[in-house]
């Protein structure tokens, strides 16, 4: 059955929230505005007007006039204002949220269950710390190969990756800027991967350096940013591609910064 709320604010608060949800992990700018005016439409609102950025979202709306003819109708306004930081990307709460507005225009939800229900999505934890450490170890071993590294550069790049995430888990709470979280993390894996090259264990040290900080690469954002101008929403999508770049140069300084010690201590040219 389609219920309505009895104040607009209701629905649009409702709205407000998935959209944010969906920002803070990582939606492109109209798969967001699709889901809020999917749901305020549902529960009876009309001129819903959402703007939103990759950072923001500007909500503003009121009531179906279902009592024109009423001279005591006057309908119900609504503003509200959203500021989202640029964070990670999960995108399991981004389906499941699409999904519940799906089922909302479905009559599947009251107001209150459906509020229920997107708690539940935004309290959901992420995987366990040895699933994402492992992962990152693992996608660093098969990028290294994928990128024409042997067996042994493999090797060293899975144990950087696992030694890299590990870091990124450590500080990632803490009050630490992008940049530098990036240019550090991006120092710790290639260090470990100089080590192992001295020690013997690897034999490419750019094949090992190019799969040990893979785990630090925001493809998401970068992808999401692209898409997002290509849908015309170019101050979200410079916003999101800007935030990539940083990671980027954070990265690739990171790296410069340990091979140029690395190459000061040893002498010589550094072979990649």
């Amino acid at each position: 059955m389609n219920q309505k709320p009895t104040e607009i604010s209701d629905a649009l608060d409702l709205a407000t929230k998935a959209g944010y949800i969906l920002l803070q992990n990582g939606a492109e700018i109209s798969r967001v505005e699709e889901t809020m005016n999917r749901i305020a439409k549902y529960f009876g609102v009309d001129a819903g007007n959402f703007f939103i950025l990759s950072t923001g979202i500007f909500c503003t709306g009121n009531t179906r006039n279902l009592k024109k003819n009423d001279p005591n109708f006057k309908p119900e306004q609504f503003a509200d204002v959203k500021y989202i930081p640029l964070k990670g990307s999960r995108l399991d709460k981004v389906v499941e949220i699409n999904q519940l507005s799906r089922e909302i225009e479905q009559g599947m939800y009251t107001l209150e269950e459906a509020n229920e229900k997107l708690d539940i999505i935004n309290q959901k934890p992420p995987k366990k710390a040895w699933i994402q450490t492992v992962s990152s170890g693992v996608g660093s071993f098969f990028f290294c190969s994928l990128f024409g590294g042997g067996l042994r550069d493999c090797m060293v790049s899975f144990v950087a990756g696992l030694i890299l995430w590990i870091f990124v888990m450590l500080v990632s709470h803490q009050h630490i800027s992008k940049l530098l979280l990036n240019l550090t993390g991006a120092v710790i894996a290639t260090a470990v991967c100089v080590i192992a090259l001295e020690l013997g264990l690897g034999v490419s040290l750019g094949h090992m350096i190019i799969g040990s900080v893979i785990p630090l690469i925001p493809g998401i954002a970068f992808t999401i940013g692209i898409r997002d101008l290509v849908d015309e929403d170019y101050l979200a999508g410079a916003t999101r591609l800007i935030d990539a770049v940083v990671v980027f140069f954070g990265i690739a300084m990171g790296v410069a910064i340990t091979l140029l010690i690395y190459s000061r201590f040893m002498g010589g040219i550094i072979e990649l």
